[in-house]
Formats: structure tokens, sequence, C-alpha cells
């Protein structure tokens, strides 16, 4: 029994999806259920007529009459037999703990579940309807109505009898009947309406729009959104009414409340049943096909739509067909749809057949996407709403969705969501690797393995460089280079490498990786020969890094032959670890490098390597003749007899020139220069450094006898030697170029040079005078004398105790102040009196005096 009822299950299911919508990408709204155990037994003996709902329990009428009691998954609670014919209608109030019931021999019961509350009436018609107040369990609200051919309300009296009233007749059987609050629609064969049961009053009348069909098989569908607001179905035409109360000026005879239709619109098929779904609508719909075949019309699957209503026509949300039992058979007063407003829940009932619609949730929608293989987006949503999932795992569909890549050749990108979706579950990684190697796609998860956290066993690192050892040496080295050493048994990778080296030795990929894994293993000596013999970038910064200058020291050739810049730099930043000596010892064989080494050593300091001066002479003068006389100018420890014959031998003249000048030899340099270098301007220059009169007699001598020479003397000798000098032996009738500008520069020389004499002459004369009229304004300046000066001869104070005698000081402009008859008396000769302190001084501030008397 339990696997057939999967079946039927699994059977809805496929059927609801293989609606209109199956081959769109839209999601359903709405999934389905039957409702099986006690609902299930009773169906297969008798036939469902009517069913009503409640949040706590079902109530399920049937064609025998009887009427069960279902919790909501289907088992039966209760069971009544009310009557031996179809029962047509049930009604509960609010509570759930009253229970109204008629049937089709015209029987009618009220009674209380729980309580020995009950009421029977037997009418001589069919009973098609019954509602009970929604509040019936108070004393207040005894009341409900019935309906055959008439619409009667019974109330219970003061004293506990019934009685009753007629509503409303005439107009055909009724239908269908709700009650809401204190309202009560109901609908007959001319149409709907409505009652307040407070007033006493019937507020409107809804005409039916399409006459043609027949009431008894084409019924009304009611259903109260809330207090105010009834939706109609009727046929293929739906309506929505709105109850308002009437404004005070408009009453007159009128009740106290109207209806407005706020939306209308058609269907497509025939309406069974109606149900709100917030601001949407659920609509159970009858329908009829014809055959392609035999063109005959045949009842097809009723359908389950929602729809959203506008005012005037609607949008349709979603629609599913629902192949319920025995649907070929059924008519369209065969549907019911009931709801639970407090779940969502939406009853289809047929005689065969009790369906339940949910609302689908989240579970169910990542169902739907992962039956539509949008792994990602189901990822998505279960993270967001990881905490009201119940069914489904992160992790699991995160491994679904890491399959579905591989199955679609999409390595990379499954290889990159192993990162997000395993994170730090290390067996996880690792199983998830040995899939990657099963399909040979280890490269493609290399570069997303964890390197921290967590950590994955040595083998499996190691097992993917093996893979790219084999097939791919700039991989290989790449990931050397971003993997930390730890991660794997360096021995074993160092010996793999090895091994592929003996069928290609000078692979620079494989040499520079072994270097690096020589690195990691503290192995730096021969890390520093391989990245020496690749002649490598980072062979520098390894020697730094790893302080390995006790391992260069008889590889400083090489360092030198590969940037000689880079080494000279590091041999001279670390003296104290490789001497000076040791470096020069090295490069003896090497004088070019010798002598980048000693030249960089002599910038920074003249005197650390002033015992290698003499050897830079011959490597200055060999490999780097600029920068020979500039270190002879500043090298105070070079001997100059030495670097003299090496420059002479060489036929350096300027180099000559300037140790010879160095040396004293003015003379010799300056018959060099004019000699060997015909340079006047540079002997002229040399002349003014030396400021020496002979030379520039020599200088004269030589030049003499030579125009151009004369013509650059004449330039430039004016503000040195006097060029009557020069003009006087200038003989006659020689051709001397440019002479009268010559001259005319002398001339100019000498009066710029009048010109400025007296221009510093007026500029003396002028501070001069300013500041003897600020020292006399000085020296006219008051001098304070109090009681703490003294005579700076006999060295009493310079005032007497008693200010009454008649004293006399003198007060130099030095500030020293005397007894008058302290100072000796001034001679004839000399009538000036100077200052005894200041007299060793020449005459100056004390040259005058201020004499006191009183």
């Amino acid at each position: 029994m339990a696997e057939a009822e999967e079946q039927e299950t699994s059977s809805l299911e496929e059927s609801t999806d293989e609606s209109e919508e199956e081959e769109s990408e839209e999601e359903p709204k709405l999934k389905y259920e039957r409702l099986s155990n006690g609902v299930t037994e009773i169906l297969q003996k008798d036939a469902a007529s009517c069913m009503t709902v409640h949040d706590k329990f079902l109530a399920l009428g049937t064609h025998y009459g009887k009427v069960y009691l279902l919790d909501v998954q289907g088992n039966i609670t209760q069971k009544f037999d009310v009557s031996p014919v179809k029962i047509n209608q049930i009604s509960l109030d609010e509570s759930g703990e009253h229970m109204g019931v008629c049937s089709e021999d015209g029987k009618v019961q009220v009674f209380g579940l729980y309580t020995g509350e009950e009421f029977h009436e037997t009418f001589d018609c069919p009973i098609k309807i019954i509602a009970v107040h929604p509040q019936f369990v108070r004393s207040s609200c005894k009341q409900f109505v019935t309906g055959g051919k008439k619409l009667l309300l019974f109330e219970r009296s003061w004293m506990s009898r019934w009685k009753s009233s007629v509503l409303h007749e005439g107009e055909g059987n009724i239908r269908s009947v709700k009650w809401r609050g204190h309202l009560i629609a109901w609908a007959n064969n001319m149409g709907v309406k409505i009652f307040d049961i407070t007033s006493k009053q019937r507020i409107t009348n809804v005409p039916r729009d399409d006459i043609s069909l027949r009431p008894d098989m084409y019924p009304c569908s009611l259903c109260w959104k809330d207090n105010v607001t009834l939706i109609i179905g009727w046929g293929t035409s739906v309506k929505i009414c709105s109850v308002k109360e009437r404004h005070a000026s408009e009453m007159r005879d009128l009740p106290s409340r109207y209806v407005e239709i706020v939306s209308q619109f058609e269907t497509e098929f025939y309406i069974s049943g109606l149900a709100p779904l917030c601001d949407q609508l659920v609509m159970l719909s009858y329908v009829k096909e014809v055959s392609e075949k035999t063109e005959r019309e045949y009842c097809a699957r009723p359908r389950l739509d929602i729809i959203q209503p506008l005012p005037e026509t609607c949008e349709e949300i979603s629609s599913d067909a629902l192949t319920v039992r025995g649907f070929q058979e059924n008519e369209c007063r065969d549907y019911h749809l009931e709801y639970s407003e407090g779940e969502s829940l939406f009853y289809i009932v047929s005689p065969r057949d009790v369906v339940v619609a949910k609302e689908r949730d989240q579970d169910d929608h990542i169902d739907w996407l992962l039956e539509k293989k949008k792994y990602e987006e189901a990822l998505m949503a279960a993270e967001i709403s990881q905490k009201t999932i119940k069914r489904h795992k992160i992790l699991d569909i995160g491994l679904a969705y890491i399959n579905h890549l591989v199955e679609k050749g999409e390595y990379d990108i499954a290889a990159r969501k192993c990162q997000k979706i395993l994170g730090k579950n290390a067996a996880l990684w690792e199983y998830e690797v040995y899939k990657f190697k099963e399909i040979g796609q280890l490269k493609a998860i290399s570069p997303y393995l964890p390197r921290g956290d967590p950590v994955l066993k040595p083998l499996i690192y190691e097992m993917i460089l093996h893979e790219f050892l084999e097939s791919d040496y700039e991989g290989f080295a790449t990931l050397i280079r971003e993997w930390p050493g730890d991660l794997y048994n360096n021995s074993v990778i160092v010996q793999a490498v090895r091994d592929h080296l003996k069928k290609d030795s000078q692979n620079r990929t494989l040499l520079k990786t072994l270097a690096e894994l020589y690195t990691y293993d503290k192995n730096y000596g021969n890390a520093l020969e391989i990245y020496l013999t690749l002649r490598h970038k980072d062979v520098f910064q390894l020697i730094h890094k790893h302080n390995l200058f006790s391992s260069i020291k008889d590889k400083i050739v090489l360092l030198m032959d590969f940037d000689s810049e880079k080494a000279v730099d590091m041999l001279l930043d670390n003296e104290d670890k490789i001497s000076i000596k040791k470096v020069v010892e090295e490069l003896e064989d090497r004088p070019e490098f010798q002598h980048v080494y000693l030249h960089k050593l002599f910038k920074r300091d003249h005197h650390k390597g002033q015992r290698y001066h003499e050897k830079q002479i011959s490597l200055y003068a060999e490999y780097d003749r600029p920068n020979l006389l500039p270190f002879l100018r500043d090298s105070t420890h070079c001997p100059l007899e030495k670097a003299l014959e090496i420059c002479q031998q060489r036929n350096f003249v300027e180099e000559t020139v300037y140790l010879l000048s160095r040396m004293g030899n003015s003379r010799s340099a300056l018959k060099m220069i004019m000699e060997e270098l015909h340079d006047v301007d540079k002997a002229i220059e040399f002349a003014k450094e030396q400021d020496d009169g002979e030379l520039w007699e020599d200088l004269i001598l030589y030049s003499i006898d030579k125009p151009p020479f004369i013509t650059g003397l004449l330039n430039n000798i004016g503000t040195h030697v006097d060029p009557i000098l020069l003009i006087h032996r200038i003989k006659e009738g020689m051709e001397i170029p440019n002479l009268r500008d010559s001259l005319v520069k002398i001339l100019q020389d000498y009066n710029l040079q009048i010109l400025l004499r007296e221009g510093c002459k007026k500029i003396l004369v002028a501070d001069s005078l300013s500041l003897l009229k600020k020292m006399h304004r000085t020296q006219m300046k008051g001098i304070l004398v109090d009681e703490e000066n003294i005579c700076e001869s006999c060295l009493s104070p310079i005032l007497p105790s008693d200010a009454a005698k008649p004293f006399s000081m003198v007060i130099f402009h030095c500030r020293h102040m005397f007894h008058k008859e302290c100072l000796p008396v001034p001679s004839m000769n000399s009538p000036a009196q100077f200052c005894n302190i200041c007299s060793a001084k020449s005459r100056g501030p004390g040259s005058a005096i201020l004499e006191m008397k009183k």
C-alpha cells in the first residue's frame, strides 16, 4: 500500500511538471502532494463530496453520508454517520469547536465537537449549503444559515430555543454561501447577494454574467479575502467586490453599506474554486479540450493558476495542470478548492482524490535550481538561507556543483570553486585532488590548493609537482617559487630534478629551480654555485639574505664577471667580512676588475686603499685615463715620481703637466703646455694659477715670435701683467691677428678697472663716514655709574661714601672708570689721556675720555 501511495505521489509531481510551462525556465510557485493515509482508505470505498479546512484539522464529507475528521496528514481522528446520502456541505466556526453539516436528504446538524450541544432538523427538500456563525462559540452568536430553495437564518433565543427566519427565496436553489464577520454572501440561480447580519439588511445583488450555464453544473465559487472583500468566480468570470460604508448624507432609505466592484475579468476556463494568496489569487479551473483525432470534447486535467488581478484584466503568474484520480469523469461541480489561511495550504478536492498545494520554500527553490543544473544559483541561495533550509547542505550542493563542472569539462572553474566549497576540510581536498588525478587534470587544481590552513599530506603536493616535472618545467618552477618549502619532502623533489637534469643538463629552468630547492634545504653552497653558473640576478640577494660571504671568497672573479657594479658594491659594503687585501689578491689576474674595485674604494674613502695607490696609477693609465688626473689631484699617498714616470712613458701631457707643477717644476710644466699642447689659453690659465712673475716672463718670451700666442696674451694678460711689457717687445712689422680688437679690449679692461676702483672708493668713503657717525652717536650717549662700579686702578668704589664731598672721576669710552687722582698726570707733549688697561691696544675706543667733576 505504502509503495503504491509513493508511486501515486511521484506520478502527481511528474504530471504537474508536465504542464504548459514544462519547457519554460520559470520556477513554479507551488508544490503538490496527495493527501494520503486515511484519505486513501476512505476514497477507495467512497467518494468525496465536500471538505472544509481548519488550522488544526480537516473535515471531509462523502457521497455515502459520512463526515470524517482528519489531521493535516490525512489520518482519521473521528467519524460521524450523518446520513445515508450525500453530504452537501460542512461548516466550522473559527474556534474549530462547532460544526454544521447538511445533506441531500434534507438533514441539518449543528453540534459541538467537544460538548453535548446539538441541533437536528430535517427538511422536506435537499439542503445544499450551511454556514455557522464564525463566532458560534459565543453564546451571543448562536446563529447559522441553511440553503435549499430558500435561505434560512437560525438563531437561538434566550430560552435555548431555535427560531428561524427567511433571508431570501424565490430565485432558485441556494448553492453556495460564505460567512465572514457580520456579512453573509450567498449565490442562487440569479446572482450573488450579501446580507449584513448586524443591520438585518441585504446590501447588494451581483447578477450572474453568463446565464446560459446551468447553475447546478457550474456552481458559483465564493471566497472572502478579508472582512470587506469578496471574490466571486462563476463560469469564466471573476469579480472582486469591496464592501464600503455609505456616507451619512447618502443614506436616506438605503443600506448603511454598499458594494463596489474593484476588479472584473474573464478567464480561459471554468472556475471551480478561488482562494486568496497575499495580493494574488489562486484559481482552480475545470478544463475541457477537443480531441484532434475524434474532434470530440473531453475532460482534461484541472488547472491551478496563480493570477495577479488588475482592474479590468489579470496577469498569470504560474499555471499547473494536475493529474487527479478520475479527472476524465469529473465535472466542474465535482471540484472544490479549500484553503488554510494560517499556513497558505490549498486543498484541491475531487470525488476520488485530495491534493494539497503548498507554497514552495527555500528547499524547494534549491531543488528546482539543482534540477535545472543551476548549481551556482543553488549554492548562493543555500548560503543566503542556511539558517532556514532543512533538506539541503551547502557542502553537498557545492560538491554536486564541482562534479557538474567536471562532467562538462570546465576543469579550471571546478578547481577554482574548490577553494570556496571545500574550505578548510583537508579530507575533502585530498579526495578532490585524487578525482582530478583520475581524469588527468592535476594541473587545473594546482593553483588553488591550500598552502597554510589547512595543509594537506606532503604526498598530495609531491604528486602534483611530479606531474608538472614530467610535462611542464615552467609550471613546475612556478609552483616551487609559490609553494612554501615545508609543504613537501624537499629531498624527494631535489632527487627528481637531478634525475631530469641527467637527461638535459643545460636546462636553465631546471637548474634555477634546483637552486631554489637547495636554498629551501639550506644548502646554500650548491645554490650559489648554480646561480653563478646561470649568472642569475638573485645571486647577490642570496648572498646577503643568508650571509654567504665566507662561501664567495674564492668566487669573487665569477661575481665580478657576472655584474661588476653589484659585486663591488656588495664587497665594499661588507669589508668586515671580506677584506680589501683578499679582494685585491683574488683579482690579481683580472686587473680590469681590480681597477673597478679600487676605483670605487677610492671614491668612498681616499685613505682606505692608500697602500694600493701606486698600483692604481698603472690601472688608471691602462683602463681609465679620464679618471687618472682626478685621482692624482685627490690622492695624498700617490708617489709622484712613479706617477710622473708612467705619464711620461705614455705621453700623458696633461697629467705630466700637473705632476711637474705639483713637484715645483712649473717652468717645465709651462714649457710642455706650450710645446706639446700648443694651447695658449691653457698656458695663460696655468700662469694665472701659479701667479709667478717669472712664469709670465717665460710665457711672453716663448710667445713673442708667435702672432696667435701674442693675440691670446693681449686678450688675457691685462689684469695680471702690465700689457706695455708685451707690446714693447713686439717686433715692428709683425702681423698680429685681431690686434686692433685686442688693444681695444686692453683699453676697455683698463677703463673697467678705473671705474671699479672709483666705485670701490666711493663705497669705502660712504661706509667710513656712516660708521664714524654711528661711533660718534654711540660715544655721545650717557654712561650709568652707581655704587657697584669701582676704580680700575685702586679698586675702591668709584663713588665716595659721602655724596656731599666733591669728587672727580674719568670714564673712558671703553667703559673703564678711574678716580682722577689715580690716573697719571698727562705730559705736555701728549696732553691726551688713555685708558691704562686698553693702552696696549691701538688707539680706539678708549682714545677719548669723558671727565666728570662735581
